[in-house]
């Protein structure tokens, strides 16, 4: 019999899609994939060169649980260098993943009936993370027409005696939009009010546009850098997905908790992984500017074309690799005897109509959204939104 802990679970719908395109593309299928996100790029060469020098002098064994030194260090000077933050050795933990950093973080705070605040769309992985931990997710609906940004009203009446946490992810998946200063600071002040601790995802950090400014809401003050604990990884940075490198930076009791956790779940990340991480943070970073400047050309060409589809609107996303847009006006209309009344229904007609993998929007808590990741070459996003385009022409109303 599986544990109730289990039953309540999904399988990320992100990773399901993708496999399901994948299936389909082995089977001879011509689909375009806008499901994933994970960078279309090759990791760069210096940093595989780090790891086959790790084989080739014998570092293949077990190292310290929660990272060696020298890319503990080479972490803390990445904090000081882009977001203005100190951080000792006993501040940082370094896992398998960032997904499995955000995981030990869950584990070593929440408790039965913790609240955790959670604005919506969001991740598809925080509800999940936080009910396999017994604690309850506390969703706040955020709008377009604030960026996507959390309503200072809205995040004061979802907070309670029982929040624990609020998880703030800037840039966001899926939406692309980073929060500004003057919403950080806000959010700030209402963590040092209510004692709530801000788990602050950051790994799109380096993939913004448009002169927008990342700030990571632990510099605003040394009161809130002490109640958040912020998330960072490698896999989208430096096109590192498989590597599995993430990273946390937070007060020294939570990070040895987490450390204690991963001494009992999965011991040290990758030991080859760790010092091709070590290269890839204190090596050239052009390749991020040459990675960020394409993503930029494709986000432009995507976002304009989305927005010449007759009932699809989009923002113009800030950072990370995706385009949000909203299909809701499609909602209603026939695909055959089929009515598209949903973000999945719409999802699965392009999937098997049209040939194009995207994922649908109430996988991130907005059924009036589709998500389309833009880490892909511009030539399918051009066939892939043209593939698009004619399925939506063929809905009968």
């Amino acid at each position: 019999m599986l544990s109730e802990r289990a039953k309540k679970i999904k399988p990320s719908p992100t990773l399901a899609i993708d496999s399901r395109a994948k299936a389909m593309k082995a089977a001879g299928v011509d689909v375009i994939s806008f499901g994933v996100g994970e960078p279309d790029f090759d990791t760069p060469d210096y940093i595989k060169e780090a790891a086959a020098r790790a084989m080739r002098d014998g570092f293949t064994k077990y190292t310290a649980v929660g990272g060696i030194d020298a890319l503990k260090d080479v972490v803390i000077d990445k904090f000081r260098a882009d977001n203005g933050l100190d951080y000792r050795r006993e501040e940082i933990i370094v896992s398998s993943g960032a997904k499995h950093s955000l995981y030990n973080i869950a584990q070593a705070i929440y408790g039965p009936g913790d609240e955790v605040i959670i604005p919506s769309p969001y991740w598809v992985s925080y509800p999940d993370q936080v009910i396999l931990n017994d604690a309850v997710p506390v969703f706040v609906k955020t709008f377009a027409a604030d960026s996507f940004m959390v309503r200072p009203e809205a995040l004061r009446q979802a907070i309670t005696p029982k929040t624990k946490a609020l998880i703030l992810n800037s840039p966001s998946n899926p939406t692309g939009l980073a929060y500004d200063r003057k919403a950080l600071e806000g959010i700030a002040e209402l963590a040092l009010r209510h004692k709530f601790y801000i788990i602050s995802d950051e790994i799109y950090e380096k993939l913004v546009y448009d002169g927008t400014e990342h700030i990571s809401i632990a510099s605003l003050g040394k009161e809130v850098r002490d109640l958040t604990i912020v998330v960072n990884g490698l896999s989208k940075s430096h096109a590192m997905t498989g590597w599995r490198i993430g990273y946390t930076a937070g007060p020294a009791a939570i990070i040895k908790a987490m450390t204690n956790i991963q001494s009992q779940s999965t011991s040290n990340p990758n030991s080859i992984a760790q010092k091709a991480a070590v290269a890839a943070l204190s090596g050239p970073q052009d390749f991020i500017v040459t990675m960020r400047a394409e993503f930029d050309r494709r986000r432009r060409y995507l976002v304009d074309a989305l927005n010449e589809i007759e009932g699809i609107s989009c923002l113009m996303p800030t950072g990370a690799f995706y385009a949000f847009p909203n299909a809701s006006k499609l909602y209603g209309r026939k695909a055959g005897d089929r009515i598209i009344a949903s973000s999945e229904d719409l999802a699965l007609y392009l999937l098997e109509d049209a040939k194009v993998a995207l994922v649908h929007g109430s996988a991130f808590g907005d059924d009036e959204y589709i998500r389309l990741s833009y880490a892909t070459s511009l030539e399918d996003i051009k066939r892939g939104v043209e593939r698009i385009k004619g399925a939506v022409a063929a809905l009968g109303r």
